[in-house]
């Protein structure tokens, strides 16, 4: 098991070393920030100055890291001002960068060695950091599933690892976790070729019930995407009793736990008590956060 990460928040300025634009406009940007790459772990995220011309930041989760060459990669959509300046910074400027921050994932232990990793539209960086770190993990055992209702920010190909219960000609898969040896399968209703028509939540059922009672006893979720997604998540590790970890996405000022301003009502052995996503999270326990 991990221990808690309450580690120092490194201030560097990164230069870009790869930024590529993705259909749905999506972009991957890979930064030099060796201080960020020694110490994040999955689930952590930074605080980007998108452009000097803006000052307020945008915090990005950590999609992946290398320690030995010293870089952080992020995917993000641009959607607003801030990520769409980012959008067209170029290879060789520096951003200046806040990190890593929050509180990550806690890996598969004990009884639960087998990881479900749920991953939403902007909740799939977060499941391709911690897919990284399990399989460098002797307990671990991750499947992960993500989903887009935009084309995904790669190139998905027929998964060549073979996993229980998935519906026929569901084979849409990962490259990257598929080089990694990790099982992968994608879910969207756009009816991308290879895909599961449907939700992720819809897939892991499918997944769930292949295994045998002993082997769902051994199951933990972990969950990143929209407000609803994990909703759903919750209460589909709740009907199967299944822990749960949820990384919250919210809106942040500081990302610090200065301002406040991301607070959320998390249910704990003293009562409800508001936490900041920022540095109180932004993982929870599901049923803390969705009952």
């Amino acid at each position: 098991m991990n221990k808690p990460h309450r580690g120092t928040i490194f201030v560097e300025d990164a230069p870009i070393l790869s930024h590529t634009a993705h259909a749905g406009d999506q972009h991957v940007l890979r930064v030099k920030a060796p201080q960020c790459a020694a110490h994040a772990r999955a689930g952590c995220f930074a605080h980007l100055q998108c452009d000097p011309q803006l000052p307020m930041r945008r915090p990005l989760s950590i999609m992946r890291v290398d320690a030995h060459e010293g870089w952080v990669e992020f995917l993000y959509k641009a959607l607003g001002q801030g990520t769409q300046l980012l959008s067209r910074r170029q290879v060789g400027e520096k951003i200046n960068l806040m990190g890593p921050i929050g509180k990550p994932f806690t890996l598969p232990h004990g009884d639960r060695p087998r990881a479900l990793l749920l991953g939403g539209g902007v909740g799939i960086p977060p499941m391709v950091f911690l897919a990284d770190a399990m399989r460098k993990d002797p307990v671990s055992e991750p499947f992960v599933i993500m989903g887009s209702e935009v084309p995904f920010p790669f190139k998905a190909s027929p998964s060549r690892i073979l996993v229980p219960g998935m519906p026929e000609g569901v084979i849409a898969a990962m490259p990257l976790l598929e080089d990694w040896g990790v099982p992968s399968r994608l879910t969207s209703l756009a009816g991308f070729p290879g895909c599961h028509e449907g939700y992720v939540t819809d897939l892991a059922r499918h997944w769930l019930d292949a295994l045998s009672p002993e082997q769902r006893r051994q199951v933990q979720v972990y969950a990143c995407g929209p407000h609803a997604m994990l909703e759903a998540c919750a209460a589909l590790a709740r009907e199967y009793h299944l822990p749960c970890q949820v990384s919250l996405e919210e809106y942040m000022a500081c990302a610090v736990g200065g301002c406040a301003g991301c607070v959320v009502k998390v249910q704990t052995d003293q009562g409800s008590s508001m936490k900041r996503v920022c540095v109180d999270g932004p993982v929870f326990e599901a049923k803390s956060v969705f009952g």
